[in-house]
């Protein structure tokens, strides 16, 4: 059961590193101490030890899965498969039927359709981003495990939005292509592409202290900002209109998705830390300021979509409200990786949202799930 506080939950620093850190005793994942790699001790005895494995760089087969290094990895790809769903299961008669009446404003129409146009490519991105890049240089097959799970939720995600897309017969032209046409939403995706590009290059290698910090930039920015900041918005005011009794199909789903990027937002911030424990001499006091800078450029750009989502105030929701709630989630995700807050002060607005990430306050989510699935010898290949 995941709970906020464990989805925003700081990770200890590692030893050095300096930065503002939340000192409320919470449960860390057992990293694993930092050893040397010695390759050639593993080769002499043709067997992976767990002393050879590490997150980047590793010289040992990547192939074999055990013995685990980082269990806290596949714990929560376990953890993930448990999780499943697919769209299909959630019945969108009841917002078929609102969105053909009169009883969305304008205002409402417009958010959810800009909600739709961010969300419907985000998660393509992510996927091209785990499947084209972090997945070739994170060198632990525990690791990869999880990543290949995630790769698979994203595109179940991007599913989900087509889902409610077709449903509600959107105009799929003028969603799909809204990261294009709408400034607010095309400048969030022009601030991920170049973090993108760097690890999907084929010529891009680690195993230099310049490459390996641009490694763990794009991780930083993929956990923290784009799942862990970006997403925010566009959950709240989804999960706002459901808590309403309006559009409560789409709400759903929207919860199952966040449920999924918490863990994933998990994962990202115990795999950087990881990665910062095991080299150490990446975490300068100029990256780390540097990493601040893309913070606050986050923030800035959520912001400005979040202004031009709901230009007036709607759900009792206002765009203050989100400038709050995106400075609180900011310092948060500093304080997960070490990192000075920026907003000294920052509450959170919307504590209702604890309820959404852990799903059985709500209802058992498999009371609801489809349970007629066809099995492997009951499939047709014709």
């Amino acid at each position: 059961m995941l709970t906020f506080d464990e989805e925003i939950r700081p990770t200890a620093a590692p030893a050095g590193v300096t930065g503002a850190f939340n000192t409320t005793p919470i449960q860390q994942p057992a990293f694993a101490p930092v050893t040397p790699v010695n390759a050639t001790a593993a080769a002499s005895t043709g067997r992976i030890r767990v002393e050879d494995k590490r997150i980047i760089n590793c010289k040992a087969d990547v192939n074999q899965l055990v013995p685990f290094k980082y269990k806290w990895a596949w714990e929560k790809y376990l953890a993930a498969c448990a999780n499943h769903w697919m769209p299909q299961e959630v019945n969108m008669t009841a917002d078929i039927a609102l969105w053909k009446s009169d009883k969305l404003s304008d205002d409402e129409r417009r958010l959810i359709k800009r909600n739709l146009g961010f969300f419907t490519t985000a998660d393509s991105l992510a996927a091209n981003n785990i499947v084209l890049g972090s997945y070739r240089h994170i060198t632990n097959p525990e690791c990869r495990q999880f990543l290949l799970r995630q790769a698979f939720e994203e595109a179940i995600h991007t599913h989900a939005y087509q889902y409610i897309v077709e449903s509600l017969g959107l105009d799929e032209g003028e969603i799909f292509n809204m990261y294009h046409e709408v400034p607010s939403i095309r400048n969030k995706d022009e601030f991920l592409l170049p973090y993108i590009d760097v690890l999907t290059n084929p010529e891009f290698k680690t195993g230099t202290p310049e490459t390996d910090q641009a490694l763990l930039r794009s991780l930083i920015v993929f956990a923290c900002i784009m799942e862990g900041l970006f997403f925010y918005v566009g959950f709240v005011q989804i999960l706002a209109l459901g808590r309403q009794n309006k559009m409560t199909g789409a709400a759903e789903q929207y919860q199952y998705i966040l449920r999924d990027e918490s863990m994933h937002l998990n994962f990202g911030v115990d795999l950087i830390n990881q990665i910062k424990m095991e080299n150490p001499h990446l975490w300068t006091a100029a990256f780390r300021e540097e990493i601040r800078g893309l913070m606050q450029k986050g923030v800035e750009l959520e912001y400005a979509y979040a202004e031009d989502t709901m230009p007036r105030g709607i759900l009792g929701l206002n765009s203050t409200m989100f400038k709050e709630y995106l400075r609180f989630i900011a310092n948060r995700r500093c304080q997960q990786i070490g990192v000075d807050i920026l907003y000294p002060g920052a509450t959170n607005p919307f504590p209702w949202m604890a309820e959404m990430i852990d799903l059985k306050k709500e209802k058992n989510f498999f009371e609801t799930r489809v349970t007629e699935y066809q099995t492997g010898g009951s499939l047709s290949w014709d």
